[in-house]
């Protein structure tokens, strides 16, 4: 079995000494640094990168620079995808995201852990668990979401969440760790902007 088999069957793997892993993860952040000096204005070309990197795109679909991923190949995105400045996603292992999906500045979603003893972690030793996000889904600024999370749809995670346990469908869950404040109900949608911050 190979260290890439390991990985993506959530064994541990040795990433940091294995020569195919590491090509790789090159050849994606050589395309992440391409994409990432692009102007805004070449949305064309921007599209047409992130298609090429990423293992499964849907339209339309905007990714604000910078942006940087592992592999690339082991994201997808739904339709209506949207995701504001400094993504970072770890995609060692599978990263599903539904349609519908909105995520603010500086988020990051890591699929990748090391173990707790020193010994096997200063090996190059590491894990990873595949991270799913329904359909709906809005991210607030700052969201850390750990490996094996899943999340469920119409949900909102509030700003500077991390999330380490998974979260049901249709509610607000917010904090470190990140816990479920309430549900989603009808009353959210007839509620001013200025009265969410109570």
């Amino acid at each position: 079995m190979t260290e890439k088999d390991k990985m993506l069957s959530q064994k541990l793997y040795d990433a940091n000494h294995d020569g195919d892993l590491i090509r790789e993860r090159t050849v994606c952040k050589d395309l992440c640094h391409e994409y990432n000096q692009l102007r805004p204005s070449r949305k064309d070309e921007k599209e047409r990168l992130l298609k090429r990197l990423l293992g499964k795109t849907k339209g339309p679909f905007c990714v604000t620079a910078p942006f940087w991923c592992d592999y690339g190949y082991n994201i997808e995105i739904g339709e209506n995808f949207y995701a504001n400045h400094n993504l970072v996603i770890l995609d060692c292992a599978k990263v599903t995201f539904g349609d519908n999906v909105f995520i603010g500045p500086n988020c990051g979603f890591y699929t990748a852990g090391h173990p707790i003893d020193a010994q096997r972690r200063n090996m190059g030793l590491e894990y990873a668990y595949p991270i799913r996000v329904g359909d709906d889904v809005w991210f607030g600024g700052g969201v850390q979401v750990m490996p094996g999370v899943t999340i469920g749809s119409g949900v909102v995670i509030g700003s500077g969440s991390v999330v380490t346990k998974d979260i049901p469908d249709h509610v607000v869950a917010a904090g470190n760790p990140c816990r479920v404040l309430r549900p989603i109900s009808e009353a959210d949608e007839k509620t001013d902007f200025d009265r969410i911050k109570e």
